[in-house]
């Protein structure tokens, strides 16, 4: 941080400690080196999602699939409106059938996807939430087991593959 106003260079240091924010130079440099392909990147990451959402829509475990690029998803309209593509992040409602531990071994079972928080990274990530009761658009109760999805660039064939066992994983438990 630069700045020729000593004041100003005391109130900026102390919100950047505050908050925890510092970006190193290495963090700079990888960001800067990642824009040129930004765009070719997440346009793989928004055809591989659809293509894996669009297969998991029509599963009989799956209840809801929650993907703004779909007709039924709440708020569709608005990304529509809104919006000229999609990222490869999505969840979905698994019924509530299915126990929390079995979810979670269908999570854990997963070869390709990773367990975390994350978007627009080149690895795919699942994760599944621990809550009983979900709400939907109209704000009432939906019961299920959410599990969270990030597309990575791994082949869609693969990753459907790896959630097709997944799933049998999760009939079985």
């Amino acid at each position: 941080m630069t700045t020729v106003n000593a004041e100003l260079f005391d109130r900026v240091a102390a919100v950047r400690r505050l908050l925890g924010m510092g970006v190193g130079p290495d963090d700079v440099y990888l960001a800067l080196r990642g824009l040129p392909t930004m765009m070719v990147r997440l346009k793989a990451h928004e055809a591989s999602a659809l293509q894996v959402a669009g297969w998991l829509r029509s599963r009989p475990e799956v209840k809801r699939l929650l993907h703004p690029a779909f007709p039924e998803c709440p708020g569709h309209d608005n990304w529509k409106r809104d919006f000229t593509g999609s990222s490869g992040l999505f969840s979905v409602v698994l019924h509530e059938k299915y126990t929390a531990e079995s979810v979670d071994a269908m999570v854990d079972g997963l070869r390709w996807f990773k367990i975390g928080y994350s978007w627009a990274g080149p690895v795919s990530l699942a994760l599944p939430y621990r809550r009983e009761t979900l709400f939907n658009a109209n704000g009432r109760d939906e019961s299920g087991h959410l599990v969270r999805f990030n597309i990575g660039l791994e082949a869609p064939g693969d990753l459907i593959a790896d959630l097709e066992a997944g799933l049998a994983r999760l009939r079985t438990a």
